[in-house]
């Protein structure tokens, strides 16, 4: 009887370090598995810093790069773009442009004043000269925007012209992946366009909360301290200004007037007074997440908060923060990098998932989570960058901090409750296929309302 005692326990003591019950107590995944190496790859690479809005930071990298092929300014700029593309950089504020918005100051940023070599910090350092320099060209330079529509949703192609010479540079799916460099009819650099990725990125196809949650309980912190370390300091900084400045529609300063103090209001407000500054001009950086610094605000953000009202350990804010930002990032690999589905419900999802993690400390909270949330505010819908993003983006966290309290409570959403599935990646597959494919047409006829309308 004892040993069929023990037996039970032994086998109990397994199931449970499995399914997170026992808080991850049990390490699962060593750094030898491809898993382990793949989800410190993918955070590395993922969670990289960003000036401005990422979308017009790309065609300024762009830009920049094909000034540095050409070797001197242009006489005439062409840029085409995909409409998604567009929806982003039409309303958002360029940082270091004095203030200007859309593709031309976003391209003039690049030519004028910007350095390739910083990619996504491309115009970090300009000073007042190079920001009158940025408005005279566009004042003086003739720049064509036209639509770009070849089957990409992320596609760019910037073309400078210079008496008899012309400099041609595409990116494709993702911020900084240039794919082509032509110059006077020779190609100088051609790459394969992947569908989803660079050849060399992480595989993201690996990405499972059953494996997200063992390798957070195994993390080794070594291996991303320096990256969360510089989310949590970016980001951060970047929240603190927003509340402290006049950004926007002020979201967060909102929030706090009107709710008060406490830490469910402090964990949307700061992430909203991060996205504020960063869509209004702030030229302070962020660490993104899935090429979105609203996304890595709003992952990282609420879950900082919170380790602080629980006075949690660094190390427990750091798996947190890893399990937040590969919950977004599972999400969002799915849904692709733009879409008519908002990424701050990705977001609110994962940074559910890192406080779950921090006051709960089991898979069941985590998953519970993440579901309530996808279900709660699934259907928000992305008509670009601009100032109402920070009031997604507190919808989005609230929805979390909604779905956690649901499971303390007892209650969930279960499989048939409309997009919840049977389990959660189920129905983060069928979220995913809801962003990709099924709101498609829907972003066309937002881009068709953004640009007919204005």
């Amino acid at each position: 009887m004892n040993l069929i005692y023990y037996i039970y326990i032994v086998f109990t003591i397994i199931i449970f370090s499995k399914t997170g019950c026992l808080g991850g107590v049990f390490s699962l995944m060593n750094k030898d598995d491809i898993r382990y190496r793949t989800y410190v790859q993918i955070l590395r690479e993922e969670l990289v810093p960003a000036m401005g809005c990422t979308e017009p930071i790309a065609l300024a990298y762009a830009a920049a790069k094909a000034r540095e092929v050409l070797g001197k300014l242009p006489k005439k700029v062409l840029v085409e773009a995909s409409g998604s593309i567009i929806k982003n950089v039409k309303s958002v504020i360029v940082p270091n442009t004095g203030h200007l918005k859309g593709i031309p100051a976003a391209v003039a940023a690049g030519i004028v004043a910007g350095d390739a070599d910083r990619k996504l910090e491309v115009i970090s350092d300009v000073d007042d000269n190079k920001k009158c320099e940025i408005a005279n060209f566009i004042n003086n330079i003739e720049i064509d925007v036209i639509p770009l529509d070849i089957g990409y949703v992320f596609d760019l192609i910037i073309t400078l012209f210079a008496d008899d010479e012309y400099v041609k540079i595409r990116i494709t799916n993702q911020h900084t992946n240039i794919v082509l460099i032509e110059k006077n009819n020779d190609i100088i650099f051609k790459a394969e366009i992947e569908n989803n990725a660079t050849s060399t990125s992480a595989d993201k196809d690996l990405l499972t909360m059953d494996d997200i949650w063992d390798f957070i309980n195994s993390l080794d912190i070594s291996d991303v301290k320096d990256t969360l370390d510089r989310q949590i300091y970016y980001n951060t900084s970047i929240s603190e200004e927003g509340l402290l400045g006049n950004y926007g529609a002020n979201i967060g300063s909102v929030l706090l007037d009107t709710y008060g103090n406490d830490i469910k209001v402090r964990a949307k407000a700061k992430a909203a007074a991060g996205s504020d500054a960063r869509m209004n001009g702030c030229e302070l950086p962020v660490v993104i997440n899935s090429g979105s610094g609203n996304q890595g605000i709003t992952c990282s953000i609420p879950v900082i908060e919170y380790a602080k009202e629980l006075k949690a350990s660094k190390e427990k804010l750091y798996r947190a923060l890893a399990l937040s930002n590969l919950t977004s990032i599972h999400q969002k690999h799915g849904i692709g990098t733009l879409s008519a589905y908002c990424g701050a419900v990705s977001a609110g999802a994962g940074a559910g998932a890192g406080i779950a993690y921090l006051t709960e400390g089991s898979l069941e909270a985590v998953e519970h989570t993440v579901v309530n949330t996808l279900a709660i505010v699934s259907g928000i819908m992305c008509d670009g960058a601009k100032a109402s993003c920070a009031a997604k983006i507190a919808s989005s966290v609230d929805a979390a901090i909604m779905g956690l309290s649901m499971y303390k409570d007892g209650q969930a959403f279960h499989g048939g409750d409309g997009i919840v599935m049977n389990n959660i990646e189920e129905t983060i597959k069928g979220i995913s296929k809801i962003g990709k494919d099924g709101m498609r047409e829907t972003n066309n006829e937002i881009i068709k309302l953004m640009v007919e309308s204005h």
